[in-house]
């Protein structure tokens, strides 16, 4: 989008920028409630593990824990990861029916419904949203550009001083 393809093409990149802020801004309307998690990897830190099944491994267990803290406090919902359409769908569907039988670094997963859905970002809003969220984090670590994070920066998920939603893996 904010690189000009296809349809944006037609854009200034101003106006670009402008509809990117807009996007993530819907992300902090308190009517939502939106509660972000993201997983930022450098591959030479974690080298040789798969950064994909580490990144997943972080965004299973926190979002899990999110939903554990919630059933806690009386709110018994369950949750559903949904991503963009990939190659690696059937490793990630594998890795999540593990992290619900075997376990993960940190323990079991019992509060996500079921393994991963995936679909085509061009036909899910939702899909593009998450997009964008990280393109900011993209941004942030490797232009050093903060202006799209500093928008969603207190949506991801806290606990006291804590926050638990946003991992980064950069040494």
């Amino acid at each position: 989008m904010r690189g000009g393809s296809r349809f944006w093409r037609q854009f200034k990149v101003p106006d670009r920028i402008t509809a990117i802020h807009d996007g993530l801004r819907i992300l902090t309307w308190p009517r939502h409630g939106a509660i972000l998690f993201g997983v930022v990897v450098k591959k030479d830190a974690i080298s040789p593990i798969d950064p994909i099944a580490y990144a997943f491994e972080q965004i299973c267990s926190r979002f899990d824990q999110y939903l554990w803290r919630k059933y806690k406090a009386g709110d018994k919902q369950r949750g559903i990861i949904v991503m963009d359409k990939a190659t690696y769908e059937t490793t990630l569907q594998n890795l999540a029916t593990d992290f619900r039988t075997i376990g993960h670094t940190w323990g079991v997963v019992r509060n996500l419904s079921e393994v991963p859905l995936f679909t085509d970002s061009r036909s899910s809003r939702l899909v593009q949203l998450a997009d964008h969220v990280c393109f900011a984090l993209f941004r942030r670590r490797e232009h050093n550009d903060h202006q799209y994070f500093e928008i969603i920066r207190n949506r991801f998920d806290t606990e006291g001083a804590s926050m638990h939603g946003l991992h980064e893996k950069l040494w």
